[in-house]
């Protein structure tokens, strides 16, 4: 089978979250291929999950920081993007995706699996002990699409279903700064004492993380080995990219009235 392979330069956050929603529904109305799409961000940007509270993150430090926030299409907790490679796949029960949330991150999280082990890094898919539940920030929270090295978070993932259309979010975090990630999402000092010890990046891991060029390259390759299928280079259809310019709008947080433009709640 083959997919499509979307690798993007920076962008900034709605527009992130645009693409990737203009993708699923293309996907789920037969007009896009099953799609992995890496990519990065203009500036750092806090993603909100699609029903979480925006108090939960302090806009005003965001703004004097110039951080942007967003909404994601998708589910969880809030996440801080900086250092890092995002990923999103699109695919669906007629690209063989199990139905279901489980049983379709078992499947697409063993790619992910199997992309860490070839950088040396022993991941595995597993739930640990859930963290402090009031917390805002998504890497102090245990889910059953957690990848985690021994009792440490590498990376979440977060999944929402059109129809019979997949689309997963999750990130290959190179370095965190935890302090400021502390400070955007309201932590306490016992809080930030968790994300030090219960979260690892690959820098912590590797030493010297790996660069966007490598990152592709062993992303790419895991999908293909796990999944039985050919990654195909492509772009956009012109389609998909309306709609993205459209929806734009719709995932982004003004900072200094706390408002949102155009939450989607479908």
């Amino acid at each position: 089978m083959k997919w499509r392979l979307i690798i993007d330069g920076p962008v900034d956050g709605a527009r992130n979250m645009a693409v990737d929603r203009a993708v699923l529904y293309a996907h789920e109305q037969g007009e896009a291929p099953p799609t992995l799409r890496l990519y990065r961000w203009r500036v750092p940007t806090v993603t909100l999950g699609k029903f979480q509270r925006i108090e939960d993150v302090d806009t005003a430090l965001c703004e004097r920081l110039g951080i942007d926030i967003v909404r994601r299409p998708t589910g969880g907790k809030g996440v801080l993007h900086d250092d890092e490679v995002t990923y999103s796949v699109i695919s669906g029960t007629r690209d063989s995706l199990p139905r279901g949330v489980a049983a379709s991150y078992r499947v697409l999280c063993g790619a992910l699996v199997e992309a860490y082990r070839t950088l040396g890094v022993d991941a595995e898919l597993t739930s640990r002990p859930c963290g402090e539940r009031g917390s805002g920030a998504c890497y102090l929270h245990a889910t059953n699409a957690d990848l985690s090295l021994g009792a440490a978070k590498l990376s979440g993932s977060a999944q929402v279903w059109h129809h019979d259309s997949c689309l997963q979010q999750g990130s290959f975090v190179r370095t965190r700064d935890v302090e400021r990630e502390a400070r955007v999402f309201r932590l306490g000092e016992a809080e930030q004492a968790a994300l030090i010890q219960r979260t690892v990046t690959l820098g912590d891991v590797l030493g010297e993380p790996p660069d966007d060029r490598v990152l592709h390259t062993v992303v790419t390759e895991a999908f293909e080995r796990t999944l039985g299928i050919v990654m195909e280079p492509g772009v956009l259809s012109e389609a998909e990219r309306v709609v993205a310019d459209k929806g734009s709008a719709m995932f982004r947080v003004d900072t200094t009235t706390m408002s949102e433009v155009g939450k989607e709640r479908k």
